[in-house]
């Protein structure tokens, strides 16, 4: 990262919810499945921003939201998502931001976590590149095209020649670069990379996400990393965000975030991270009480009250606010911020 980075994507009070409606002719509305719920924080220009926590707390769903890949009908999408100074729910809100929409959809990128379901089995993997070449119109003719498919599955360590293959005939590591090398064809800025390696085996794992370090180096590319396992989000961030309920509730660079984990979800998370060294065998494992709560449904205040061991009555009724807790460490917890939380458990 540079010495000033300048954000490329900046997330003011940022919702994503999901109507649940019964009844087959009326519809009635019954509740909103809040799995965003009020985000605000920004990423930098040439950085990799890791996204982590429990499964159904909203990662997917916010790098999702961020790229406006929900329909009006299906999403309830609302604050502000900054691009180039744009907002983006406004303007994938509004017919006449289609046209606005269009090119920055080509800076604005996904590799999704399946890489199988995402490539269109019927196509030829030469096709499955070129695709969004021809959606947007930047080379024109046959021969141009391939020659540009060509390049893109030299970048990701594989053959020219695979481009007349189908994706059932690669591994999934091999089907995983495909994503890479179609997500690259537009040349982005900015790529959400939705836990592109929890369905690798853990030998690929590796391999994948040194690649996308390299491209990220050679193309300058900024990363939205969301994934579940968190020594591969240390590996490959340089800062991380911890998801609870549609809530961030730790925001800190990635060897700040293990080494001096401030909120306790994020001390439990990372207590659970096995670590190769002998010598930590009897690392003290945090477990945690009870389930997530339902996002149809969240509890008042801090939506972790309700299994934190630490929390007192006002954490049952105001909800935190992510602050600065130590330079560069954001923090959304009350004995946090009035320096109250028992010092065993604190950096």
């Amino acid at each position: 990262m540079s010495d000033s980075p300048k954000p490329i994507i900046s997330l003011r009070n940022f919702r994503v919810h999901f109507p649940i409606r019964e009844g087959v002719v009326f519809r009635r509305l019954k509740g909103m499945v809040k799995a965003v719920d009020g985000l605000n924080f920004d990423i930098y220009e040439g950085e990799t921003l890791g996204l982590v926590g429990e499964s159904g707390c909203g990662k997917s769903t916010t790098g999702r939201g961020i790229l406006q890949l929900y329909r009006p009908g299906v999403a309830h999408v609302s604050g502000e998502v900054l691009y180039k100074g744009q907002n983006l729910n406004e303007l994938g809100r509004s017919s006449k931001g289609l046209n606005v929409m269009r090119p920055l959809r080509r800076d604005l990128q996904i590799i999704f976590q399946d890489p199988y379901a995402s490539l269109n089995p019927r196509m030829t993997v030469g096709n499955i590149i070129a695709e969004p070449l021809k959606v947007h119109e930047l080379i024109k003719g046959e021969a141009n095209l391939m020659k540009r498919v060509r390049e893109l599955l030299e970048v990701v360590g594989l053959s020219p020649a695979m481009a007349k293959r189908y994706p059932h005939e690669f591994s999934g590591g091999q089907r995983q670069r495909l994503g890479i090398a179609r997500a690259l064809s537009l040349n982005p800025r900015f790529i959400v990379c939705d836990e592109p390696i929890s369905a690798l085996d853990v030998s690929i794992q590796a391999q994948v996400m040194n690649l996308m370090s390299d491209l990220q180096e050679r193309f300058d590319l900024t990363y939205l990393f969301i994934a579940h396992d968190l020594a591969a989000v240390k590996h490959i961030s340089d800062r991380i965000a911890v998801m609870y309920l549609g809530k961030v509730v730790e925001l800190a660079g990635g060897d700040e975030i293990y080494d001096r984990p401030m909120h306790p979800y994020s001390q439990a998370l990372i207590s659970a991270v096995p670590i190769p060294d002998p010598r930590a065998a009897g690392k003290e494992r945090i477990l945690l009480e009870g389930d997530v709560p339902s996002p149809l449904s969240p509890p008042s205040g801090c939506r972790f009250h309700t299994r934190c061991p630490f929390a007192i009555d006002i954490c049952k009724t105001k909800e935190p606010e992510l602050l600065e807790a130590a330079p560069a460490h954001q923090v959304a917890c009350h004995r946090v911020e009035d320096g109250s939380l028992p010092t065993h458990v604190k950096a």
